[in-house]
């Protein structure tokens, strides 16, 4: 493989972000007794249950779960799921040894949104790079391609299976924090991933397409495009326009389309990432 596939950037984000969730799992997850999806909750049930060391069983965990992964990852995306899953044990094993205390145990639901801020950022940058901490990941990819399962309900199956495992060594109260903070985990991540900003598309079908296409140029500096369509009822041919918009553009819109077509069609839907003129710089 050429150099170039594997940018030095990549390895050095993954680790970083990798840092940032040892780092809150240490001292907000294991320090106030919060429990956590997929393997690292099984790595904190033995922690609880059999004090080992968060740091070991993850690599162990994960060992045969690499054998499966390099089939549906491919050497690419298991180069950097093993890099960032050793990074994650290092760095865990690493913050246990520096001596360093957050007392919140006072307050446990600030302990629970500093836990899902923590993991949120971290596993966003992770993810912004290509990279994976393993674990349930490769379970959920696997049975999406071979069963047809979505991977959302796989990792939410496992998530919930692993969070009633946890009442082994924590009680209502905790599980309830620990709910919160998982919460907080998927809105951060989520952002965190997509570049901290929300993009909307679009679509407009209208027999005024010309006169909302001009306005648009003209009134919210947006370029737009044509899509050919055709009636399904009617098999005449339609211009469909597509353009991409912030929220507040979309407001613009939809008062240039109550003045020039109140009757037009129109979907919105969210972009999650945007490449080109106007969103993106050299």
């Amino acid at each position: 493989m050429k150099a170039s596939k594997f940018p030095v950037i990549n390895f050095l984000m993954i680790a970083f972000g990798t840092a940032i969730y040892a780092f809150g799992f240490v001292n907000f997850n294991m320090a106030n007794h919060l429990a956590e999806g997929g393997v690292s909750g099984l790595t904190l049930i033995g922690h609880a249950l059999f004090k080992i060391n968060p740091a070991y069983s993850q690599i162990v965990l994960n060992l045969p779960l690499f054998v499966l992964g390099m089939r549906i990852f491919g050497k690419r995306g298991m180069i950097y799921t093993i890099h960032g899953t050793v990074c994650l044990s290092v760095f865990i094993w690493l913050f246990q040894r520096i001596s360093f205390s957050i007392d919140i145990s006072q307050d446990p639901l600030i302990a629970a949104l500093l836990a899902g801020t923590f993991a949120g950022v971290g596993s966003g940058i992770v993810f912004r790079f290509g990279g994976t901490t393993g674990g349930g990941d490769i379970i959920g990819r696997y049975f999406e391609q071979k069963k047809g399962i979505a991977i959302g309900h796989t990792l939410f199956a496992m998530d919930l299976l692993i969070l009633l495992l946890s009442l082994t060594y924590i009680d209502i109260q905790h599980m309830m924090y620990t709910v919160i903070a998982s919460f907080v985990f998927s809105q951060v991540v989520a952002l965190v991933q997509n570049g901290g900003y929300t993009v909307r598309g679009m679509l407009i079908i209208s027999e005024q397409h010309q006169l909302i296409a001009q306005r648009i140029m003209a009134e919210v500096d947006r370029g737009a495009t044509y899509l050919k369509g055709e009636g399904v009822y009617s098999t005449q041919d339609k211009k469909i326009i597509y353009v991409v918009l912030s929220p507040t553009q979309v407001l613009v819109v939809k008062e240039i389309l109550a003045e020039v077509d109140p009757n037009a069609f129109v979907a919105i839907t969210n972009v999650h990432e945007v490449m080109g003129s106007g969103f993106t710089y050299d």
